[in-house]
């Protein structure tokens, strides 16, 4: 081989292992991008798991509240109701007896 034909497939060689070398450099980074993407895509599941869980426990914490506050409520009305029966029986006695009030 002369100098120019050993030249030309030293500069060859250099050529096509620099190319070969961006074409693996160009599937790595595909995988790495594909990687972060399936990443990415995990985390917004999670996080809209998270939001739907969150959402349920507050609507189930104000259902039960509502239940008790209801609950509550009945109870101050059966109570205000037995007052008021009692209060009446009282002075229906006292008239009775000529004690009124």
């Amino acid at each position: 081989m002369n100098g120019k034909t050993m030249l030309l497939a030293c500069a060859s060689v250099l050529f096509f292992s620099h190319v070969a070398n961006a074409a693996g450099q160009g599937v790595k980074q595909d995988a790495k991008d594909a990687g972060h993407a399936i990443g990415n895509g995990a985390r917004d599941v999670g996080h809209a798991t998270a939001h739907v869980a969150k959402t349920v426990g507050h609507g189930a914490k104000e259902a039960g509240q509502g239940i008790g506050h209801g609950a509550k409520e009945v109870g101050h009305g059966v109570a205000h109701g037995t007052r008021e029966g009692w209060d009446a029986t009282k002075h229906a006695v006292k008239h009775v007896f000529g004690k009124d009030d």
